[in-house]
């Protein structure tokens, strides 16, 4: 693992120095075009200052992940990820400083400077600038982490209810959103990987305004399954053979909770609530219906 950590460092730290050497050649090669005065005086503060932009953005981003991948192992993905987000933020403000200062233009005048031009600019970059604090806002209030799974849902929707076969009986309810684990936030996104492996990435101006489930804060969830039987079977009977199968499964936390939800012409639907280990439900699920399925199997053949 130290070894590992060690080829990444040393990757960054020659790209960096490679990145400093260029930029200071660079800077040499203009400095000497102005010495000679083969570039007008006048555009020399402009030639610096982009180079400090280019230099400082290069810089910033180099170290901050060389940070994340030296420190992730050791204090983990979320602690690393916090403190690249740091060094992003701190990195890219001196830059801008920087930049001020090769126009002899201070922090006062800077913010005081609006008008129309800076009104124009205001409103083109204001989904950029609440995409940047809102990745500020979730980094100081943490509502997830990296390696979180969470299900992402814009508050506007609230809940759907299904309306397709064969859910036409149902009451149960679909929280629309995206569901998947964390693997970094950034200045203007959050990175994750949804369940059906698609990296996907969400703007932090919307995070910061849905609902978040976090779904791995107990390692247990509520696993809810559905089940129609026949009335020539007896409810009591049938709830008490399934109660004694599912109880067996290793993932059970509690004892289930079963109860007849509705019933059909010819059928009761019951429904089985049970803790069960992990974040996931479909493989939870999957096992409780196959042992109600034997245990229904087994009151029919009596």
């Amino acid at each position: 693992m130290f070894g590992i950590m060690n080829h990444k460092t040393n990757k960054h730290m020659r790209i960096s120095a490679s990145l400093v050497i260029l930029i200071i050649m660079i800077a040499a090669i203009m400095y000497a075009l102005a010495s000679l005065h083969l570039v007008p005086i006048g555009y020399s503060p402009i030639f610096y200052g982009i180079i400090a932009i280019i230099s400082g953005l290069a810089i910033t981003t180099i170290i901050s992940k060389a940070v994340y991948d030296g420190m992730s192992k050791s204090v983990g993905d979320h602690n690393a990820s916090s403190l690249s987000f740091i060094i992003k933020v701190a990195g890219y403000t001196l830059t801008m400083l920087i930049f001020l200062s090769y126009f002899k233009i201070g922090l006062g005048a800077a913010l005081a400077a609006g008008g129309f031009s800076g009104l124009i600019l205001g409103l083109a970059s204001q989904n950029v600038l609440s995409n940047i604090f809102g990745g500020i806002m979730i980094i100081v209030t943490r509502p997830f982490k990296v390696d979180d799974r969470i299900t992402v849902s814009t508050w506007q929707y609230g809940l759907d209810a299904p309306a397709y076969p064969p859910k036409f009986w149902s009451n149960d309810f679909i929280i629309p959103g995206y569901t998947g684990i964390v693997k970094n936030i950034s200045l203007i996104y959050t990175y994750i990987i949804t369940d059906d492996n698609t990296p996907l990435r969400i703007p932090n101006s919307i995070l910061i305004q849905a609902a978040i489930f976090v779904q791995n804060g107990s390692g247990a969830r509520v696993v809810r399954t559905k089940y129609e039987i026949p009335k020539s079977i007896d409810p009591d009977d049938a709830i008490n053979s399934i109660k004694k199968r599912v109880k067996k499964l290793k993932f059970i936390k509690t004892d289930p909770s079963i109860r007849i939800l509705e019933s059909t012409l010819n059928t009761y639907i019951i429904v089985i609530e049970a803790l069960c280990e992990g974040q996931y439900e479909e493989i939870p699920r999957s096992e409780i219906i196959k042992a109600t399925m034997k245990a229904v199997n087994g009151l029919i053949n009596k």
